[in-house]
């Protein structure tokens, strides 16, 4: 019996497999299904092990193996098979499509599960930030918040958190761009309290605002980093003031920010890789 027979003759269906159209390739969906029997608890495996896995024959599995063993995905010792670091191949295309927004959103609605406030990413662009991904859980703020919304930067605490990244010259070519104004009697609206405020921000981490920018409004934000540890963006939590001190802020949400911000750096870094 050729291997195409017994392709065609092999009754053992793929567990949890789509309903087949016509344009379904069952060899194709097969061979990712084998791939994706290799996980934490599997990294090696048996050929015997791999077809009751994948629910399907020895015959059929061993073939789909050897295949990937030649094309580099699978290699084996003659007796245990594991995945090789080509596999990651696999996902490059995807993340390398990705742009910040894509990559941040699914952290920042996590982060809002988590913490029932509000999240928003931001970048810098000239004398603003601008809004680049947001979760709003309710509105706190006089103003609708949304993607393109900007705000000057030295007043938020994602713009503090993009302004302390920054290399000295260009922070000082930017302060230059600045015409300070007190929004609220909180405020800081001098350079001199201002690059105070930002070697704070840099080294804690972190910027808090407290009804700076709007009464009744604050907010805490954390860098995201780029592969060469640049901060590329801004992640941040609001919260009305009534409902959380800022003591409260930095003991219950900064945690979860600062996580939300490493799986965003790590996803761009892959992204970029």
């Amino acid at each position: 019996m050729t291997g195409v027979q017994a392709e065609q003759q092999d009754p053992s269906p793929v567990s949890e497999l789509p309903e087949p159209s016509d344009q379904y390739v069952q060899s194709l969906v097969r061979g990712l299904t084998v791939i994706r029997a290799f996980d934490a608890d599997h990294p090696a495996m048996t050929l015997s092990e791999i077809a009751a896995q994948t629910s399907l024959t020895r015959a059929t599995a061993r073939r789909f193996l050897l295949t990937l063993v030649e094309v580099g995905y699978m290699q084996t010792d003659g007796r245990l098979f594991t995945l090789t670091p080509r596999v990651l191949e696999l996902g490059f295309s995807y993340l390398s499509a990705l742009t910040l927004p894509q990559v941040a959103q699914p952290y920042l609605e996590q982060l809002s599960r988590e913490t029932g406030e509000s999240s928003s990413a931001s970048v810098l662009d000239g004398g603003d930030i601008v809004y680049v991904a947001r979760v709003a859980v309710r509105r706190i703020m006089s103003v609708t918040i949304s993607v393109g919304t900007r705000f000057e930067a030295y007043t938020t605490s994602m713009g503090r958190v993009l302004l302390a990244g920054l290399a000295p010259d260009d922070l000082l070519a930017h302060l230059d761009l600045v015409t300070f104004s007190q929004k609220t009697p909180r405020s800081i609206d001098t350079r001199p309290a201002l690059l105070a405020e930002l070697d704070r921000v840099r080294e804690q981490g972190f910027a808090l605002v407290d009804q700076e920018l709007e009464i009744g409004l604050r907010s805490m934000a954390v860098p995201v980093f780029d592969a060469s540890a640049r901060v590329v963006a801004a992640i941040n939590v609001s919260v009305s003031a009534g409902t959380r001190t800022p003591e409260e802020m930095r003991a219950t949400l900064l945690a979860p920010l600062r996580h939300a911000a490493t799986e965003i750096s790590a996803s761009l870094a892959a992204a970029r890789r």
